[in-house]
């Protein structure tokens, strides 16, 4: 299994992004106004995630003290946190599709105004969820042997 790349991120980001904003140029005005708050369940999976890292980077760097991690519990951290990842990643880019569409038509529409926020506060939480993910990754990562060199 390899690390996420920024770049897979971006990509998946990108399609999503894409496919909103056509989305809404094609139904915009059919559609009801976007809740305030809807971002936040991904603010919600991101702290499960922090939560998680922080407790699993003690145990799999062997702190004394700390209990060890079973293998199955480390794989299944860095699935979540590749689902994390990716979820935010394909979030952002909704959130920005709708973003790049309601600035310039927010005198058209009144909903778009109140989109405008529901759009940023979404693309904010998806960015600290893709942050988690990465960072629980990076903490499911084995430490170095330190008897591996002689």
């Amino acid at each position: 299994m390899r690390f996420t790349k920024p770049r897979d991120l971006l990509a998946v980001g990108l399609i999503a992004g894409l496919l909103v904003h056509l989305l809404l140029r094609l139904s915009y005005d059919t559609l009801p106004a976007l809740p305030t708050f809807a971002g936040f369940t991904l603010l919600v999976i991101a702290l499960v995630d922090l939560v998680l890292a922080f407790s699993l980077r003690a145990r799999i760097q062997r702190k004394p003290g700390a209990a060890p991690v079973q293998p199955l519990t480390a794989a299944r951290a860095v699935a979540l946190a590749k689902a994390s990842s990716l979820l935010g990643a394909i979030m952002a880019g909704a959130w920005a599709g709708v973003l790049i569409y309601v600035i310039p038509v927010q005198g058209e529409f009144e909903a778009a105004r109140h989109d405008l926020v529901s759009a940023v506060v979404g693309l904010l939480c998806a960015g600290a969820l893709i942050g988690a993910g990465l960072w629980l990754e990076h903490c499911c990562k084995t430490p170095k042997d330190p008897h591996a060199d002689g």
